[in-house]
């Protein structure tokens, strides 16, 4: 059963865990997620000025809410180390009203 929060789920990729880290544990002290989660392994193949390139990258995944994406959004792409960092949004359709909730009082207690 949902709940009428307006989740969020913000992903964006690094090329270290460090720098993940790092964007992540301001994230939450900033109170613009409530949770990060880092994955590391990821195998990126995209083309960048022309060239195909192929790096390992680490991603990095924001629980949040629609309310603090445009927040969220400029503190990720000045703070990111590319130049052009990916910065995208998911809405989930379901999920558990518990945890909606409680990324809502994590993140309005700013």
């Amino acid at each position: 059963m949902t709940s009428n929060i307006s989740l969020l789920v913000v992903t964006t990729s690094f090329q270290t865990l460090e720098q993940a880290q790092t964007i992540a544990r301001q994230l939450v002290e900033n109170r613009l997620a409530a949770c990060v989660q880092i994955q590391q392994g990821l195998y990126s193949i995209y083309s960048w000025d022309g060239k195909i390139c192929e790096e390992n990258e680490v991603l990095l995944s924001a629980k949040t809410t629609a309310a603090n994406w445009e927040e969220i959004r400029t503190f990720i792409h000045n703070n990111h180390p590319y130049d052009l960092p990916e910065i995208m949004a998911f809405t989930p359709i379901e999920y558990e009203q518990q945890y909606g909730k409680w990324i809502e009082a994590e993140l309005e207690s700013k």
